[in-house]
């Protein structure tokens, strides 16, 4: 795969998301096998197509910046960078999707909802954008969906994939260039574990101060989190894992 092109080709395709399953694929939870399948090409053009018909033309560009960070993170971590790729730039295909079918795709799709999900719909935004990613576009990577669905909220016993791309949505060049977001990324390429405690900490303080809810999988990935980055306090870097 080359380096990411941000030129976009505007051309027309069927939205129509519901289409007969690609590949057999349930987006599992369960631990990864050791042993990988090599991965899937996916065609970049077709998906950027798709994206500039479903997203507006900032959030495209944001796009583009996630996959390009979670490239960098993951090759400074020694992960796969094309997993990485795919899943920044597969990872906001619902962000625009109404409530409403938001719901219904992932009801139709057997997910769990939680009622924090029936309350603010956009919160499954992840997890049905990996329903997208399979059906529309045919991707079957375990590790790529996981990464996909665990984007925004998390989730305990999350892959190293997928504190890449979870955290390259927080830190992508975008976002701004505060003290705190830049004391971040810094803290992104020492000890991924430590980040993702750290980015739903950032969460969770910004939501009391609001007095909003809290999405119960934000508290749990905040639990898992800190409980690895004590875990590895010996290092710096963790250890690779395909969980």
């Amino acid at each position: 795969m080359g380096h990411p092109s941000h030129s976009v080709d505007c051309g027309s395709l069927n939205d129509a998301l519901r289409l007969p399953p690609i590949c057999e694929f349930e987006l599992s939870t369960q631990p990864l096998p050791a042993q990988r399948d090599p991965l899937k090409p996916l065609d970049r053009q077709e998906v950027l197509n798709w994206l500039s018909e479903n997203v507006p033309e900032k959030r495209l560009n944001h796009i583009l910046r996630v996959e390009e960070t979670a490239i960098k993170l993951a090759q400074y971590h020694d992960l796969d960078w094309e997993r990485a790729a795919q899943a920044g730039l597969l990872h906001d295909l619902a962000k625009y999707f109404k409530p409403k079918r938001l719901l219904e795709l992932a009801k139709a799709d057997g997910l769990d909802i939680d009622p924090m999900d029936e309350i603010n719909p956009h919160l499954l935004h992840a997890d049905v954008g990996a329903i997208v990613a399979r059906d529309e576009f045919g991707v079957c990577d375990a590790e790529v969906l996981a990464a996909v669905r665990n984007h925004t909220l998390g989730r305990a016993e999350m892959s190293l994939l997928s504190c890449v791309v979870f955290l390259a949505d927080s830190i992508e060049p975008g976002r701004g260039n505060t003290t705190e977001l830049n004391e971040l990324r810094k803290l992104s390429r020492k000890n991924l574990y430590r980040a993702v405690l750290q980015t739903c900490e950032d969460s969770m303080r910004s939501l009391f101060a609001s007095r909003s809810l809290v999405h119960p999988r934000v508290l749990q990935t905040r639990n898992w989190a800190l409980q690895m980055a004590q875990q590895s306090i010996k290092g710096d870097k963790p250890k690779l894992s395909s969980a």
